[in-house]
This record gives C-alpha cells, sequence and structure tokens, in this order.
C-alpha cells in the first residue's frame, strides 16, 4: 500500500487477516488485510471477502453514527482487501482483568453491548481480547470482522453466551461476572435478549 499509510508493527496474524498498527494522515490507526483463503476457489474467495467487508463498513459507520465506542473507519479498499479505523486506546479487557485489575466496569461493559445491539448489530466474537480498557478512556470494542446487521434475538444472546463462556474459562476468579454485565445491559432496555441468553445458556448446560 502506498500514500498516507504509515506501518508500524504487526499486531496480529489470523487465518482471516494480518492487523498492523500505525499512522493515517498522521493519526494512530489500524491496518486490517483480509488474507486470501487458498482452499476456496479464488471468484468466490474474492465474493464473501468483498460481502464480508461491506459489511464491515456499514456496519462500523452505524455503530460510529451511533455514539458507540468502536472504531471509526478511516479509509477502505475492499478490491484490495483491506480497511482502516482508528485506533482504540488501551489493552485487551483480558489482560487488565487477568493481571488482577477491577472488574467494576463490567456493568457499564454490559451497557455499551446493548447499545450495539439496540443499532441492529451482533459482534459475533465477544470476548475479553476484543474488549479493551483504558484507564482514562474507558471501554471500546473492536473487531466486527464476524458482525452482522440483524434484528433477530439469537445472535445477539450468542454474544452474551459467548463472553459468558468466555468469563467463567478466562477469568474464573470474577465472581458473578456475567451477571454484572446483565444488570449494566438491562438497565438500557433489552429484556427480549436476555430472555434469548438465559435460554440459551440453559440450553447449553442441559447438551453439556
Amino acid at each position: 500500500m502506498t500514500g498516507p499509510w504509515v506501518g508500524a508493527e504487526m499486531l496480529h496474524q489470523g487465518a482471516e487477516a494480518i492487523v498492523h498498527a500505525g499512522t493515517w494522515m498522521g493519526r494512530q490507526a489500524i491496518l486490517k488485510q483480509r488474507q486470501p483463503r487458498t482452499w476456496r476457489h479464488p471468484d468466490l474467495d474474492a465474493r464473501l471477502t468483498k460481502s464480508r467487508m461491506s459489511a464491515e463498513v456499514r456496519l462500523l459507520r452505524r455503530l460510529h453514527l451511533a455514539g458507540c465506542p468502536v472504531p471509526e473507519l478511516l479509509s477502505v479498499d475492499v478490491s484490495e482487501g483491506w480497511i482502516i479505523t482508528s485506533r482504540m486506546p488501551g489493552g485487551p479487557l483480558f489482560d487488565h482483568l487477568r493481571s488482577g485489575g477491577d472488574a467494576g466496569m463490567l456493568e457499564e461493559l454490559g451497557s455499551i453491548i446493548r447499545e450495539i445491539h439496540a443499532v441492529g448489530i451482533s459482534h459475533g466474537d465477544l470476548t475479553t481480547h476484543n474488549i479493551l480498557w483504558d484507564d482514562q478512556g474507558g471501554l471500546s470494542i473492536i473487531d466486527f470482522g464476524l458482525s452482522q446487521i440483524t434484528d433477530d434475538l439469537e445472535p445477539m444472546g450468542l454474544d452474551l453466551q459467548v463472553l459468558n463462556e468466555c468469563l467463567k474459562a478466562s477469568h474464573p476468579s470474577i465472581e458473578g461476572g456475567i451477571d454484572r454485565v446483565v444488570s449494566g445491559y438491562l438497565s438500557n432496555g433489552g429484556k427480549g435478549v436476555v430472555d434469548r441468553f438465559n435460554d440459551i445458556r440453559s440450553r447449553v448446560r442441559y447438551h453439556g
């Protein structure tokens, strides 16, 4: 890539994309370059990449306009498979909680998740790796590559279930973590989603 992007470091290399930190027109930014899936037919892979990136662009714009604490879209080239967003402050909530940090923000996290759901978006991978914590800036949500625009309660309930499983597996010392999240979620409405989450949770327990 040429132009106003200046790369600094690679943050993550996954199956779907490589993520770099850097600057865009002098602003702290993140570049996500989608990787070709070589096991798929090239035409199909290109169509799927274009579809997913177009959806990510639409939902990021929607979330930013709604005032949600998410990255701002700065530039995109769907044909080349890259997207540049602002870099949110802080580090993963995972690290903050694992190092003994206060879990008092979990109610606020629930309220933010509700804000995202209220504009018709499910995250798709809501773990403490995709939630950032900054001592000054507070909470933000990142990585919307698996997100979708939807009014279906199921994927929204699954967001809460994924976070529930993450809190239990990665942060077992936090008592009642998901209950704090749900309390914050309900302070902003959303009883239908919480009811669906409880249904999913009971299904998982039954089949587990």
